[in-house]
């Protein structure tokens, strides 16, 4: 791992199958000279392995908002990345839903300008919802990178998801907004 940097780069998770596998997405932001920062939606934390995470990152893993007036553990973004994003998130998402500390950051970061990256993982079913569809487009008409089909994530078999975490492209995410902020 390279010395820390002063780019604050938010990974946030979601209650997927991905979720297990977010301290690869941490490795990379590291080597790449990010510094990470897990944040996880409620759900998620029962698919994270948290005390590893935040060994790895060196900062809490959050997913509650944090106290009136208590000092907030998260230096401001320089980007945000949604590694494992559900269809729940995606939907929720576009349409200005901020009910988890994970989407409060995702919503805000869209009026911030912040480079905003999402790599879905869902099966093909939930892919066909229309509401998906609308979602998907109503965040990349809003500056998102939703990593969905050949640039990403392809929408795999119902109920089989696990069997594809193997060929889940991390680095997309990562590359997204990198190219972002170039």
């Amino acid at each position: 791992m390279s010395e820390p940097s002063d780019r604050v780069l938010y990974i946030v998770t979601c209650a997927t199958p991905a979720a297990r596998d977010i301290g690869k997405l941490v490795t990379l932001a590291q080597d790449s000279g990010w510094r990470p920062f897990v944040i996880a939606t409620p759900s998620a934390l029962r698919f994270i392995d948290q005390p590893a995470l935040e060994a790895q990152t060196g900062a809490p893993v959050r997913s509650e908002y944090k106290e009136p007036g208590s000092p907030d553990v998260l230096p401001p973004a320089d980007a945000i990345v949604v590694g494992g994003a559900s269809f729940n998130t995606i939907n929720k998402w576009a349409a200005g839903i901020s009910d988890t500390l994970a989407l409060g950051l995702l919503t805000e970061g869209i009026g911030l300008g912040l480079p905003l990256a999402a790599l879905p993982f869902l099966n093909a079913a939930q892919a066909a919802h229309p509401a998906f569809g609308r979602s998907v487009k109503e965040l990349r008409e809003a500056g998102v990178k939703v990593l969905l089909g050949p640039e990403g994530y392809e929408p795999h078999v119902p109920h089989q998801g696990s069997k594809y975490l193997y060929r889940y492209p991390w680095h997309a995410v990562l590359a997204a907004v990198e190219v972002s902020r170039a």
